[in-house]
């Protein structure tokens, strides 16, 4: 909530949100807040730009209510439809609770995927710290399904795709370096260990670096993120959430952004979930908050300038 009381100054912020949310959040932490409408200017800590989306439930913190559902996927596609349309530069998006949202009756397994199909597009989850950046060739699926769910290979065959949607994170450079994990312990040790990387992932980075693309890999998981290798990625490419996810967030988790590659607008979001037993009490974090708003700015201001 700190983000109400320091606006930027390299961005407008306008929130999608419920009014009355917002006012018990700021109430309840002691913090000030001026709800204007989405179109006024900001002339003091504490203006809050808003467009309105009203819960059809009083919220009770640390308790989400399934019918608010509507309200909250609403805010979501709104924000989204206003990037396509141009009208705002980017979209910064916060936790939101998974099974509350299926138990209104929408199904939903996560925000990227839910921009993904509302602008047509397959993207890539990337998330990013100051030290490394990590993006998945699969993003919340279980490990027993092995597969991508839109094609029955292998989850390492996604990198044919995967991999030029991680480099458009770094389209203002002119030849970023992407390191592409194996799928299997030590790369498979030369088919002793599995031939995903023989098979699949090989001759896609090779197919793809006569595209011009500058990668590196397929490499073991166990050392690709050491300091010394990392120095030399612009990102790193896991086979699976659970590959990269636990480095990432090891190496700083405070700071640490949700980008959404692919996307025809710079998407971030915060690294963290909802965080419920802490709603209300101000002992939450809000880092990566305004990591995020930092981020997508920096982005929306490379694309202008692209």
């Amino acid at each position: 909530m700190r983000l109400v009381q320091r606006p930027r100054d390299d961005c407008r912020l306008v929130a999608l949100a419920d009014p009355a949310t917002l006012r018990a959040a700021a109430n309840a932490l002691s913090l000030p807040l001026n709800l204007l409408h989405e179109d006024e200017p900001v002339r003091r800590p504490g203006d809050l730009p808003l467009r309105m989306f009203p819960n059809d439930n009083a919220v009770a913190f640390g308790r989400p209510d399934p019918r608010n559902a509507g309200a909250v996927i609403g805010a979501l596609l709104d924000a989204a439809a206003g990037c396509l349309r141009g009208e705002f530069a980017g979209m910064v998006t916060g936790p939101v609770q998974k099974s509350t949202i299926n138990e209104g009756g929408i199904a939903y397994t996560g925000t990227t995927e839910l921009l993904a199909g509302h602008a047509g597009r397959e993207v890539v989850m990337m998330l990013a710290n100051d030290i490394v950046r990590v993006a998945l060739t699969t993003t919340h699926l279980p490990l027993r399904q092995g597969r991508r769910c839109d094609r029955r290979e292998p989850a390492a065959a996604g990198s044919a795709h995967d991999i030029p949607r991680a480099a458009d994170g770094f389209r203002h450079r002119a030849a970023p370096v992407v390191a592409v994990l194996g799928l299997n312990p030590h790369a498979g040790e030369d088919g002793h260990l599995g031939r995903e990387e023989i098979d699949t992932i090989i001759p896609v980075l090779e197919a793809l670096r006569g595209e011009g693309m500058q990668l590196v890999g397929p490499l073991p998981a166990d050392t690709a993120f050491l300091p010394g290798k990392l120095r030399g990625f612009d990102a790193v490419l896991a086979m699976y959430h659970d590959q990269g996810m636990p480095v990432l967030k090891y190496s700083g988790f405070e700071r640490a952004v949700n980008l959404t590659p692919g996307l025809p607008y710079p998407r971030v979001a915060v690294d963290h979930g909802t965080a419920l037993d802490l709603a209300g009490r101000g002992l939450t974090d809000p880092s990566s908050l305004e990591a995020a708003v930092a981020t997508c700015a920096r982005i929306a201001a490379q694309r202008r300038r692209a």
